[in-house]
């Protein structure tokens, strides 16, 4: 009687097993434990928003669990030192973004450098920012605000996720570009900062459509257009700064990255991944709703996007006089 029962147990647990055999048989050699996702901001921003997307995804697609981790700080440079020292294994990667392209400009001593000590692996999204105020600021326009700052220069206040993050060099572009002066205030993340704004502790601020949408279409803040220079389905209704600023145009991009030494293999296993996401029907209703756009290409494509934003926000850094704080 044990022994019957001992065989119906193995039998109804390998018939349990066999849905799951693909995903198993593909990851065998990689992912075989947890994987971290470094994120260098605090949850609730655009950054953190789509890793968690992404590490959702992954998990599900590759059969262990992808972990997202914070680690806030020095405008990304704590979670970049963190990956770039890390073992080139796949189980630490980074969630890359636009400011990790701007820190060579903004940081002297740096002990790593970004586009040296970090491979690309796939790009994830590209995503337009919302230029957007506290419902007290007394303007509705993008030429509202550039006459209100002018007639009150240095009263507003512009909070950002960081000296260097998209919030802040996409205001400093906006500032060098149409003459205003506002104040910068850098916060640990998207998250605290729009915490401040919504509380009218801070003025201003370029926020990212994912993080900050909900909010906007609550009316606890107050849109005036958008950084792209085409409008969004998800925001019709607003237009491009470039209307009013000439050629002014910028984007949020991110995507996945690790440390250098990574094995082909980890990297083409990841990459297919997250292409896979990028053209699934479910997973792009879900960028759409956050006003986001896919990038899917292959790692090379993605490494050129990381030096090319290098070299762009180096010269504004440059340009507008930035320093780290």
């Amino acid at each position: 009687m044990e022994l019957a029962r001992r065989s119906f147990l193995r039998l109804a647990a390998a018939a349990a097993a066999l849905p799951a055999a693909p995903r198993i048989a593909r990851s065998q050699a990689y992912p075989t434990r947890p994987v971290r996702i470094i994120v260098g901001f605090a949850p609730g921003g655009g950054t953190d928003i789509m890793a968690r997307l992404l590490a959702h995804w992954l998990s599900e697609r590759l059969g262990q669990q992808f972990i997202v981790e914070n680690r806030t700080g020095a405008a990304t440079n704590i979670a970049t030192a963190a990956v770039a020292n890390a073992t080139p294994d796949g189980y630490t990667l980074l969630e890359a973004c636009l400011p990790n392209a701007a820190n060579g400009a903004l940081y002297a001593n740096l002990k790593f450098d970004f586009l040296r000590d970090i491979v690309p692996i796939a790009g994830a999204t590209r995503e337009a920012f919302i230029v957007e105020v506290h419902p007290s600021v007394p303007v509705h326009t993008i030429p509202e605000l550039i006459a209100y700052a002018k007639q009150n220069p240095g009263k507003l206040t512009m909070a950002s996720a960081g000296v260097g993050s998209g919030n802040h060099l996409f205001g400093e572009l906006f500032k060098i570009e149409t003459g205003i002066e506002v104040v910068h205030v850098g916060y640990r993340g998207a998250g605290p900062a729009l915490v401040d704004l919504m509380a009218g502790q801070a003025q201003l601020m370029f926020a990212s459509v994912s993080s900050s949408i909900g909010f906007v279409k609550a009316g606890k803040l107050r849109a005036l257009a958008v950084t792209t220079k085409t409008r969004l389905p998800a925001l019709p209704d607003l237009p491009p700064v470039a209307d009013f600023v000439p050629g002014y145009e910028t984007a949020f991009w991110q995507g996945l990255a690790g440390p250098a030494g990574l094995p082909p293999a980890v990297i083409d296993t990841l990459n297919r991944a997250v292409n896979a996401a990028l053209s699934d029907a479910t997973f792009r209703a879900r960028l759409d709703e956050l006003g986001v756009t896919g990038i899917p290409g292959s790692p090379a494509d993605f490494g050129r996007l990381m030096a090319d934003e290098t070299e762009r926000w180096g010269r504004v850094i440059r340009a507008a006089g930035i320093k780290a704080e």
